[in-house]
């Protein structure tokens, strides 16, 4: 299943990938720094929604209480927690 994201405190816009399972790939980011959040994407290809929000959930980005890839855990959580319902 495709699932977008609306990111909020980023420079990213939207982030959008398939979940099957608990299982993410595909993931696009719009908007924000490019060349590394094609970088993000590449790494967690595959990985499940707990993996990345191992790897990823709370990471800051300058003063801002979030970052693309914060961002990135809480919309994995999101769409995970979306199919149980």
């Amino acid at each position: 299943m495709r699932y977008e994201y609306k990111t909020t405190d980023t420079c990213s816009q939207m982030i959008s990938f398939d979940i099957d399972g608990n299982q993410i790939s595909n993931i696009e980011f719009y908007g924000g720094c490019n060349g590394n959040l094609k970088a993000v994407s590449k790494l967690v290809q595959g990985m499940t929604v707990e993996e990345i929000e191992d790897k990823l959930l709370g990471i800051t980005c300058g003063r801002r209480p979030t970052s693309c890839a914060d961002q990135l855990a809480k919309a994995v959580r999101a769409a995970y927690s979306g199919q149980a319902e």
